[in-house]
């Protein structure tokens, strides 16, 4: 079996960890396309949605709730747009496709981070994949604690 760097960075505890569950770890994208982007990570290898058993999924619904009214209260996101599509996996040779999911929150009004507007310019339409990066890790480190400090 492939080595998995999902399976590692659960278990290294990353840099940009925000909360974790029995089931599933939180961390802040560093890809911060969308503000607030996050990837859901199972903590066990586990290749599809369909294989989670009902804790996980328990545990999942949980995460979602408490991060999608994190996302509203704290950063004002007027809704979030979820996705699970494990792709890349499959461009390898040998897929070894690790459950995980991302999330992005999305906003009707400009967010305000120190005194920068962010616009969400394709609000209410699919967000636009291989978009820049907004932030650079000044503001990425802010986001993190302030959504730290909101998960806890």
């Amino acid at each position: 079996m492939n080595t998995c760097n999902f399976c590692i960075k659960t278990t290294e505890k990353g840099k940009w960890m925000l909360t974790e569950n029995k089931s599933w770890t939180v961390y802040l994208s560093d890809e911060q396309d969308y503000i607030g982007r996050c990837i859901l990570i199972l903590k066990r290898h586990c290749g599809c949605l369909s294989e989670l058993t009902d804790n996980e999924w328990m545990d999942l619904k949980n995460l979602i709730v408490k991060l999608e009214q994190c996302f509203k209260s704290i950063l004002g996101a007027e809704l979030c747009n979820w996705s699970c599509l494990l792709n890349s996996f499959y461009k390898k040779p040998l897929p070894n496709p690790h459950l995980h999911l991302h999330v992005r929150p999305r906003y009707k009004k400009p967010f305000n981070l120190n005194g920068v507007e962010y616009i969400d310019e394709e609000f209410a339409h699919h967000y636009k994949l291989k978009k820049r990066n907004q932030v650079g890790e000044e503001e990425l480190e802010k986001i993190f604690n302030i959504l730290k400090k909101g998960l806890e």
